[in-house]
């Protein structure tokens, strides 16, 4: 089977995701191939904070100034993604005067507003900080939403005729005289299969291939015979209970783990550390690195241990080091972007790779290579992305008093049209009951249902687009009321499978987390998942399948050697299977 593209596009994170809505809005059909669900990889494991700049502003001010020009762009053109939090940069008594005047003089040098706040100042903003920090630097940082911004961008290409394919992994990168001109795919179970069979595979060929797999960049250019000298960094970032804090507050300091806390949706996430790996897929979770996070940062924020910690996750950063350059400890590593031409770089036409950069920069990264794309297809049309809102935010306005006008005043409808934007009433205009499906994120029917119309059975995907099941109870009560929506589009057995991949992947960020109310937490939703599924006498193990209480993770490891440390830590409330990548949340 062979389809054919103008641009093909390999990733669907931030940056491949907005090259391919910038590619259709300039009239070039493009398809869009990821192997996983749309955020797969880096995007949808970060931390979900909106650069203003600061952070780099001492370090690489070429970066803070790129990530504060785009932090209002993104203001502008996903409103309903962004949650203007603003930040603060703490100063502790150990802290040292003369790198906080550096940090101050580096935000005014790239043009990020900062202003200084006494230790009183500071604390009447955010309340829970220190007693005994010194003062702080107030930056206009923000929290934004991957998952939804990941989709906006999606749809966004969609709309302008692009296609968008998900669960299809490249195998191979086709190269003809010399030449890359295609790819092959595997397709694998999951939404917009393209109608293929699972495990078929397809060839796609293309006046042009798109490298936009961040982390992954090096392994797709080995494909093509090429090197790319992506240097991946992992990082833990750690998921509180509630918000300790409305305002992302940062450790005043040179680089160093465990210094960030952001705010985002009814959580914190804690962040984080900065380790080399070699493989983007395949390195150590560690739980002294979750204890770091909540030890270091409860210097800033006391009351953070006292909190529970929901779950972890790990993510990489896909850090490209140029050649010749030498740097050793990855932080040093410059978090700009990198434009690879493959045909000037390596003599292979047909392909160009887009390394480095972060979430904040995407839309300016998917411009720049975007431009050099149209440059060589002879395309003379302009970037609008700047200008033209995303799907969501198109005529938002005030959304409070677009709420009121629609009667919205409960807290469940408030948070509903926040997700939503300007598709709200579209929404949520349902002639039937739209009861709330998931309580702690007060998620409804008509969201769900709007979810599964858009990403079929896959509820991690039906997931990332609402948020159902990452509050609290981390989907402990809500699991069967999801699986309970693909009624009757879907069969049992359809809807039985997807509940199992959904609950095994709540699991899988909870387990360096087991302990106080936790603990307790894991086992209720082990108790509650395994009565009402009866999933700890599943059929499966006579068919010797790995079934619920028998292994960790899949690995083939028994829990009981692994850990040892509790019934929950000895099983965990999956299924045995090991599902897609762990969320951010």
């Amino acid at each position: 089977m062979t389809r054919t593209t103008d641009v093909l596009v390999v990733g669907g994170g931030s940056t491949g995701c907005g090259i391919a809505r910038d590619v259709a809005m300039r009239g070039v059909d493009v398809t869009l191939v990821e192997k996983g669900n749309l955020t797969h990889g880096t995007t949808g494991r970060m931390h979900g904070l909106l650069h203003s700049g600061g952070r780099y502003a001492v370090s690489d001010q070429a970066s803070a100034r790129e990530c504060v020009e785009e932090n209002f762009v993104l203001r502008d053109i996903a409103t309903h993604c962004v949650e203007e939090t603003g930040g603060l940069f703490v100063k502790r008594p150990e802290d040292t005067e003369a790198y906080f005047e550096e940090k101050l003089e580096g935000c005014r040098a790239c043009d990020i507003p900062a202003e200084v706040l006494s230790a009183a100042e500071a604390r009447e903003r955010e309340p829970y900080l220190a007693t005994d920090i010194d003062r702080a630097i107030a930056v206009p940082d923000a929290a934004i939403d991957p998952f939804r911004l990941c989709v906006a961008n999606a749809a966004a290409a969609e709309n302008y005729g692009g296609e968008v394919v998900t669960h299809a992994e490249v195998t191979d990168v086709l190269v003809e005289a010399g030449e890359v001109v295609g790819v092959e795919v595997r397709h694998g179970d999951g939404p917009r299969k393209a109608s293929t069979d699972v495990g078929s595979t397809e060839r796609i060929t293309a006046d042009h291939v798109v490298n936009a797999t961040g982390a992954w960049a090096g392994q797709l250019g080995a494909m093509a015979g090429v090197d790319i000298e992506v240097r991946p960094s992992k990082g833990v970032m750690t998921v509180m209970n509630t918000r300790q804090v409305d305002t992302v507050v940062n450790r005043c300091q040179p680089k160093g783990d465990a210094d960030i806390v952001v705010p985002h949706e009814t959580a914190c996430i804690l962040g984080t550390t900065d380790e080399e790996v070699d493989d983007p897929e395949d390195y150590p979770e560690e739980r002294w690195e979750v204890d770091l996070m909540v030890e270091e940062l409860a210097e800033l924020v006391p009351i953070l241990r006292e909190a529970r910690t929901l779950r972890s996750f790990w993510g990489v950063r896909p850090l490209y080091e140029p050649p010749g350059t030498g740097t050793e400890d990855p932080t040093d590593i410059t978090r700009d972007f990198f434009l690879l031409d493959h045909a000037d770089r390596d003599g292979l036409p047909g392909m160009t790779s887009i390394v480095g950069g972060k979430l904040t920069t995407y839309r300016m990264m998917a411009e720049d290579i975007v431009d050099h794309v149209c440059g060589k297809l002879g395309v003379r049309a302009g970037c609008r992305t700047a200008d033209e809102p995303l799907p969501g935010s198109e005529d938002v306005g005030d959304l409070h008093e677009r709420m009121d006008e629609f009667g919205l005043r409960s807290p469940v409808s408030r948070r509903s049209a926040q997700r939503l934007g300007s598709r709200t009433e579209t929404v949520l205009d349902t002639p039937g009951p739209n009861p709330t499906v998931c309580n702690c994120e007060a998620v409804t029917r008509a969201e769900v249902r709007d979810a599964i119309d858009d990403a079929g059975r896959d509820l991690n995907a039906v997931r990332l687009r609402t948020r159902a099941a990452m509050g609290t109870c981390q989907g402990g009560f809500c699991c069967h009321r999801l699986a309970a929506e693909l009624e009757p589009d879907f069969t049992a057995e359809e809807a039985r499978a997807s509940l199992d991949e959904l609950y095994q992947e709540r699991w899988k960020g909870q387990r360096h987390a087991l302990w106080g109310e936790q603990l307790s937490q894991a086992m209720l939703n082990h108790m509650l998942h395994a009565t009402t599924m009866n999933r700890d006498g599943d059929p499966a193990r006579l068919d010797g399948d790995v079934a619920f209480g028998e292994f960790d993770d899949g690995t083939g490891t028994p829990a009981s050697e692994a850990a040892g440390e509790s019934t929950v830590a000895d099983g965990g409330p999956g299924a045995g299977t090991t599902g897609e990548g762990d969320g951010w949340r």
